[in-house]
């Protein structure tokens, strides 16, 4: 499954005119600024969405990301660092091909506030910087039922130091050691992800590392598997899994690993070896700050992405509230349909009527097996909503597990180079 680009050059041209991504915008006076488009975030969304702009707007626009950190460690595939078949280090991507190949300005610092009305952010490092347009790309924020220490209960669900942590307890696990993790209410980042690990980790410490008695234990806040539920489901009873649905965490304690729960109207408690637990989610603070979230999420425009609550501001990723999964596939799929809209917009052209995004991934299974599932996301005029067009899946294989690192590495190049 390649990377698609849900709205092409091709289209946009179709609209345009070669001539006009470089000329002034129709309406504009000769000696205008050229519009500055400000991305806050530079994971696969972020950072697609700036590439995009400059690739199809060229010196029509200037484009900067605001980035807290110089280096992104993707959370796809970091499961296998669990087991080792990945580093932290394979997984990281700077920023410096935007840099020197699309001419992208990169601010590594964070957004303190956002004026809506002076469109104008002030930033973690004393500066501020004025927007034309403003895409916001910075992923997801936690809802923890209380005030636990993630260095002891990590959640590996944001990649890197989190990752090594999670890494480092389960590798000084023993026989007889129990994993727990814990599963949130959908809708969450990488719907597949929680059921992956439990697959990877149990394969692990089956297969790997050669433990005959450890537990591995499934709490998982909704009804059933999320998605691949055969699939997972099999694997789960392959390795002795023990998975437990409709189980709500109520609290927890670091220091004795121990779970308090709600399974059937009764509350329960689980101590392990290693506690796993992915909270809750909701979207990045920087959607709270600048005001454009309803509830937990943002919702927008899906044929441009721009926010139903303030003009000029874009959500894609892991915060917009469309229905649309959260995963990075899929939202440098949006980053295209967003950017491409954000150009039209300047250039006093209709957006593109019928966008479609894809969300492919590949979970593996084990360390030598992977399955993937595809779903084609279109624009439906009547509902006016992003509807699943086509869903596919494929059972685990060592074929796929080949084949999800040409997935990735397309994906990582279409991002970051």
């Amino acid at each position: 499954m390649k990377t698609t680009h849900s709205n092409s050059r091709r289209n946009f041209m179709k609209f345009l005119g070669a001539s006009s991504l470089f000329a002034v915008t129709p309406g504009m006076a000769e000696d205008t600024t050229t519009p500055h488009i400000v991305v806050v975030g530079g994971g696969f969304s972020g950072a697609t969405c700036a590439k995009y702009l400059k690739m199809w707007g060229g010196s029509s626009v200037n484009v900067t990301i605001i980035e807290a950190n110089p280096t992104y460690v993707s959370p796809i595939l970091s499961n296998l660092v669990l087991n080792g078949q990945k580093t932290i280090s394979d997984l990281s991507f700077t920023y410096g091909d935007l840099s020197s190949k699309y001419g992208i300005n990169m601010i590594h610092t964070t957004v303190n506030s956002v004026d809506k009305i002076n469109q104008s952010l002030t930033l973690g490092n004393g500066s501020s910087v004025k927007y034309d347009k403003l895409v916001l790309a910075a992923g997801m924020d936690f809802i923890k039922v209380n005030d636990y220490d993630i260095t002891k209960v990590p959640h590996a669900w944001k990649a890197g130091e989190q990752t090594d942590l999670l890494k480092a307890q389960i590798d000084a696990m023993a026989d007889g050691d129990t994993f727990t993790m814990t599963i949130p209410a959908a809708p969450y980042r990488c719907p597949p992800g929680p059921y992956e690990r439990a697959c990877v980790v149990a394969d692990y410490l089956k297969n790997v590392k050669g433990f005959s008695n450890c537990q591995v234990n499934v709490l998982d806040a909704n009804a059933n598997i999320t998605v691949e539920a055969d699939t997972f489901g099999a694997k789960f009873a392959e390795y002795g899994v023990e998975y437990k649905p409709s189980t709500t965490v109520t609290a927890v304690n670091d220091e004795t690993k121990t779970l308090t729960y709600i399974e059937n109207d009764v509350s329960k408690t689980l101590s392990s070896t290693v506690l796993n637990v992915i909270p809750k989610q909701k979207a990045a603070p920087i959607v709270f700050k600048a005001g454009v979230n309803s509830g937990n999420w943002a919702p927008i425009n899906p044929l441009s992405y721009e926010s139903v609550m303030a003009n000029g501001i874009y959500i894609i990723g892991d915060s917009q509230g469309t229905g649309q999964p959260k995963a990075g596939h899929i939202g440098n799929s949006e980053a295209k349909v967003c950017a491409d809209a954000i150009l039209r917009t300047l250039n006093g052209v209709a957006l593109y009527p019928s966008p479609k995004t894809n969300s492919a991934c590949y979970s593996p299974t084990s360390t030598t097996e992977a399955s993937w599932l595809s779903a084609v996301f279109k624009y439906d005029e009547n509902e006016q909503k992003m509807v699943i067009s086509n869903l596919a899946a494929g059972e685990p294989s060592t074929s796929n597990y080949s084949q999800m690192f040409s997935w990735s590495g397309n994906l990582f190049s279409d991002t970051f180079s």
